[in-house]
């Protein structure tokens, strides 16, 4: 097949045609013209106008061809439009804004940005850093703009840290189909205001339950821009929370007991914080002899356990019942560390108890977490926040795709 065959295949040239198809040193150069008996369209609004004049000739690269570069040239006309009230270039069918290079190209580099860092795509493909990122700049934005998020009733936020120093990035997942929705800096009422104007009022109706950790910048939010929804507190993240409360409980006892007493517990961080079924022979064994001696730790390894019952309950009644129990316990335990959790669940009770009513968890949400981390690493970091969040939406946001005459890849 001729080469100018595979290029009109592979593009869209109603209105124009391949004039000639020239071999250079740094690839092959397919010039391209425009057929009169089309009349230009305005670049803004696509409808037909009337020709001004001619704009100097630009290079678009294109695919490449076996290993060999491509590149479109093309004189861009201008046209005078009735409808938009000024004058526009026209519209060029292979090519969006000033970009230079094609649509197909564009989304060439970032089917491939998806499974390599963006400056290995760079070097296999023997363009700049910036043109990989425009290219998925073009992608992403283009399914940003004609994605759908009517469905939305469940979602989920937590927040990642994106480099040393305390930078963070808000997400916000689709806990049902386990797609990310949003993405910002930092982790502040301010971050999360943003996530809510873009999702606009009418969507924010629609969600029916919110799944986040018991940060208040995240609470105060939601409550004002999401009072009908029903907040729940992620039971990984109490979890956790309970965990450095029985940790440090171990490290207040090493402290105030002295050396011995160090030796005696070495080695055994893991044993009061792993789940009994996880533990090896051996961590089982040296549990069963630290719990006959009288340790503080043991106390707060029990009431651990005990917490756990909490999530097999049923009802809100019975869940509430046994949660008054366990809090009379560890109030009553001498343990600060476990008091001091004791009361964070009493103030947050009534969002904890709504799991008994909307059992959602943050679980997806952690998966992603880790996926996104897997993302940055991969790519030793972005410098620009705006970069990070790019690359984000492209991996996790499973966003429409431009519509291409031909796939490449």
């Amino acid at each position: 097949m001729p080469i100018k065959s595979l290029i009109k295949e592979t593009l869209s040239l109603q209105g124009f045609r391949v004039d000639s198809i020239d071999r250079y040193s740094f690839g092959l150069n397919i010039k391209i013209v425009s057929d009169r008996r089309y009349r230009p369209r305005c670049g803004k609004c696509g409808r037909t106008g009337k020709y001004r004049d001619t704009r100097p000739e630009r290079q678009f690269k294109h695919v490449p061809l076996w290993g060999l570069p491509v590149f479109l040239s093309y004189s861009p006309r201008r046209v005078v439009c009735k409808h938009c009230g000024g004058i526009y270039v026209e519209q060029i069918p292979w090519a969006s804004g000033k970009r230079r290079l094609t649509d197909a190209f564009a989304c060439y580099l970032a089917t491939w940005a998806r499974l390599l860092p963006w400056i290995e795509v760079a070097r296999l493909f023997h363009c700049a850093w910036g043109t990989v990122a425009s290219a998925v700049d073009f992608v992403v934005q283009y399914g940003l703009e004609n994605r759908d998020l009517s469905g939305i009733t469940h979602i989920g936020i937590d927040e990642i840290a994106r480099r040393k120093g305390h930078k963070y990035l808000t997400n916000v997942y689709d806990l049902e189909t386990r797609k990310l929705i949003w993405s910002g800096e930092g982790r502040s009422e301010h971050t999360l205001r943003q996530f809510f104007e873009y999702l606009g009022p009418e969507k924010a109706k629609s969600i029916q339950g919110i799944c986040c950790d018991m940060w208040m910048p995240y609470i105060n939010v939601i409550e004002e821009k999401a009072p009908d929804a029903l907040l729940v507190f992620d039971k990984f993240h109490i979890v956790r929370h309970l965990m450095n409360a029985v940790d440090q409980v171990r490290r207040d006892e090493v402290t105030e007991k002295g050396k011995e007493h160090k030796q005696l517990i070495k080695h055994s961080r893991y044993i009061w914080l792993k789940n009994p079924w996880n533990l090896t022979d051996k961590q089982k064994t040296k549990l069963g002899s630290l719990e006959k001696l009288n340790l503080k730790i043991n106390r707060a390894y029990l009431l651990k356990e005990s917490f756990r019952n909490l999530w097999s309950y049923k009802t809100v009644g019975w869940a509430t019942k046994y949660l008054k129990q366990w809090f009379w316990w560890a109030t009553h335990s001498r343990l600060d560390p476990i008091r001091k959790f004791a009361w964070m669940i009493r103030r947050h009770e009534e969002n904890i108890l709504s799991y008994f009513k909307m059992p959602i968890t943050n679980a997806s949400v952690e998966g992603l977490n880790n996926k996104a981390k897997i993302i940055s690493r991969r790519a030793y970091g972005f410098r620009s926040v705006r970069s990070h969040i790019l690359n984000l939406y492209h991996c996790l946001a499973d966003l429409p795709w431009p519509k291409m005459v031909h796939t490449f890849v």
